[in-house]
């Protein structure tokens, strides 16, 4: 190992050798710094690196003919370096780079490299990556090191020989930061609908953007979450140091957090050095769609730049322009939808460039890069809720997205998805959020008598959970909620039911989750009358839930939202042979009306004590 001097690296560096350049958090700027003053002796050196923090001076159009910049990630500012011809860039997963360079696909023939001092035993640490780096490290020809003596020196597979590098250069610097503010309130809202996916226990991978990040600032209450994932962040961190995550139920490497980069802040890299709670492996390693399922309920949890109405997610390019990569948002989807419970989620804001340009889209630009299929997706949040994509059909899609676009867009998008045939004229409504539940969110999870369901408005995309509870009512349920022996609920019928105007009436349902799957057990609805004071009510629960407090629960809610739209009384006409109905207005505290020979007695509640009693029950 010789001390690097800078008119060595003519010899270093050959004509038309391909050299790596360290990821990430642990780009080595002073070896690349000292690298370009030589630089008037390379000729046609190939620079390849994966995603990198910090300046990039060697796409400079100077060192045209000297160098050119090769990337299997896209910066903003290497970005701009392809399009001016300065750059190239290979699509490629994460996990399959180390077997481009161990192939010679893309051969490596120097590499530069950061790394802590060396230990007793004659180790450096690759610290705070070791991704692809330790490929680029075996199959090159010649090894450049930056000795750092503030590069943390982490545990599992980052450890190599100093007898591996010909060449050092020691440079103390600060690792570059990168943090992930919030961009919007929308981003921040998707990312609570996000965590209503996250159950207690599941293992956590989270993309390196400001979305996806957003989603682990809500799991702080959260209990017995493991970490799996490309990237360790900040958020990370914070989860572990909340006691959120333990490492507890993640069936593989329980106790510790499994990465092969950290990047964030300072503060960060301190907790990565020698903790062992932090374990580095190579990104073919961590990358395995196989090893990555046997998590248990793994959670990938990735951005997409669009998202077409059957599910096609673009990630690297928006039509013919590139940007981004590939990374691992692949193989973490596939891992995650193969995992015991597991659940890969796309996550976006619904709206890009200030609100001009919908990202859920009817159709994808001719050129753009679809990273996650619709056969890979099975879940996409956006601001305005969750859009369940698993094992749906093309119509169902297709109305779980537009009820998740921005409203501005909605009426477009179904007339375009009209026009293709993907769903019948009947399907016509433009799906509407009300935003008095839960903050602003549409949906909530609550505990109903000892039993956790979800509560929200029904949608269009509900049609057939709606045909579904329908036929599972016996004949009696079935006279009770219509009047007569109704026999059959068509699609038709059941869309009619749940595309209301949920801005004027309200259809608040109680559903109890499966996995992926949401069966509906209770349902209720106001229809507020002309007079804007008065709304009629009505109910219907499943048989086998009787009696447990689901229509008082949904009454109560119901009252909420009543209340802040100015509705003063709730009101309804219940057969006399519906006891039980009539018995929950009672107990609620309704006026109850009757007329000799008439079949139904009227029922009549004052809104605001029905919110004062739900208030003090809770």
């Amino acid at each position: 190992m010789k001390c690097l001097q800078p008119e060595m690296w003519k010899d270093i560096v050959l004509p038309g050798n391909r050299v790596f350049f360290g990821s990430g958090a642990a780009v080595p700027h002073a070896l690349i710094d000292s690298m370009l003053t030589q630089a008037q002796f390379y000729k046609d050196v190939v620079i390849s690196h994966t995603y990198t923090l910090g300046q990039i001076p060697w796409v400079d159009v100077k060192y045209a003919g000297a160098m050119r910049a090769h990337t299997f990630f896209l910066t903003a500012e290497m970005g701009a370096a392809l399009r001016a011809g300065r750059a190239d860039y290979t699509p490629c997963p994460f996990s399959d780079i180390p077997r481009l360079f161990s192939e010679r696909l893309v051969p490596i023939d120097v590499a530069l490299i950061q790394c802590s001092p060396p230990d007793a035993d004659g180790y450096v640490s690759l610290g705070v990556s070791v991704d692809v780096v330790k490929a680029a490290v075996k199959s090159a020809r010649r090894v450049v090191a930056q000795i750092n003596p503030k590069m943390p020196v982490t545990g599992g597979d980052s450890k190599i020989s100093i007898e591996r590098i010909d060449y050092y250069l020691e440079a103390e610097a600060d690792l570059p930061e990168l943090f992930f503010p919030l961009e919007c309130d929308a981003q921040a809202k998707a990312a609570e609908y996000a965590a209503h996916l996250v159950d207690d226990g599941a293992t956590i991978q989270a993309g390196l953007s400001a979305g996806s990040q957003a989603v682990l600032g809500e799991l702080r209450n959260h209990k017995h979450l493991g970490i799996y994932t490309g990237i360790f962040t900040d958020g990370m961190m914070d989860l572990v140091k909340c006691g959120a995550v333990d490492n507890s139920m993640k069936g593989i490497h329980d106790g510790v957090c499994v990465t092969n980069q950290v990047i964030g802040s300072r503060k960060l890299y301190e907790f990565a050095n020698k903790n062992d709670l932090l374990e580095m492996r190579t990104s073919d390693w961590l990358g395995d769609p196989w090893r990555i399922a046997q998590n248990e309920r793994m959670v990938a949890i990735y951005e997409a730049h669009e998202v077409d109405l059957t599910g096609q997610a673009i990630r690297d390019s928006r039509g013919h322009e590139f940007v981004g990569g590939i990374g691992s948002q692949q193989d973490f989807i596939r891992g995650a939808a193969h995992s015991s419970h597991g659940r890969p989620i796309i996550v976006l804001t619904s709206t890009a460039d200030s609100g001009k340009r919908s990202r859920i889209v009817a159709g994808l630009e001719p050129g753009s890069g679809v990273v996650t299929g619709r056969g890979d997706i099975h879940y996409v949040v956006t601001e305005f809720g969750i859009a369940r994509m698993r094992g749906r059909s093309i119509r169902e899609r297709v109305l779980s997205m537009v009820e998740i676009a921005h409203p501005d867009f909605r009426e477009s998008l179904m007339e375009q998805a009209h026009s293709w045939g993907w769903i019948p004229k009947i399907f016509n409504v433009s799906p509407t959020s009300p935003g008095e539940i839960s903050k602003g969110l549409q949906v909530r999870r609550v505990i109903v008598n000892g039993k956790n369901y979800q509560l929200r408005p029904l949608l269009p995309s509900d049609t057939r959970a709606l045909q579904e509870f329908f036929y599972s009512h016996d004949e009696e349920t079935v006279r009770l909620r219509y009047g007569h022996a109704k026999e059959r609920m068509s699609s038709e019928a059941a869309y009619r039911m749940v595309a209301v105007d949920q801005n004027v009436d309200l259809a608040l349902a109680l559903f109890e989750e499966y996995d992926h799957r949401l069966e509906i057990r209770a349902v209720a609805r106001f229809y507020r009358d002309s007079n804007g004071e008065t709304a009629e009510v009505a109910f219907v629960v499943h048989e086998d839930l009787r009696r447990v407090g689901l229509a008082r629960y949904l009454l109560r809610e119901m009252a909420v939202i009543a209340q802040k739209r100015g509705i003063k009384r709730f009101w309804a006409s219940v057969l006399k042979r519906n006891k039980p109905m009539g018995d929950l207005f009672v107990r609620a505290g309704a006026n109850k009306e009757s007329e000799f020979g008439e079949d139904s007695d009227d029922y009549w509640l004052d809104v605001d004590d029905l919110v004062a009693h739900r208030e003090k029950s809770d």
